[in-house]
């Protein structure tokens, strides 16, 4: 017997990794990532460093 056939199918039909969990809403990682974006653009600009 192979590996491959012996392990679980997952949803996506891959073999997981190791890496992050496809768990949580997208949405709310996408809006804090953007606003830590803009929100370090700021603060560069008040310190004048741009």
């Amino acid at each position: 017997m192979t590996a491959s056939s012996t392990t679980a199918p997952t949803p996506a039909g891959r073999a997981r990794t190791g890496g992050p969990q496809d768990s949580g809403p997208k949405i709310l990682e996408h809006v804090l990532g953007w606003t830590l974006v803009v929100v370090v653009a700021m603060f560069v600009t008040q310190l004048g460093l741009m």
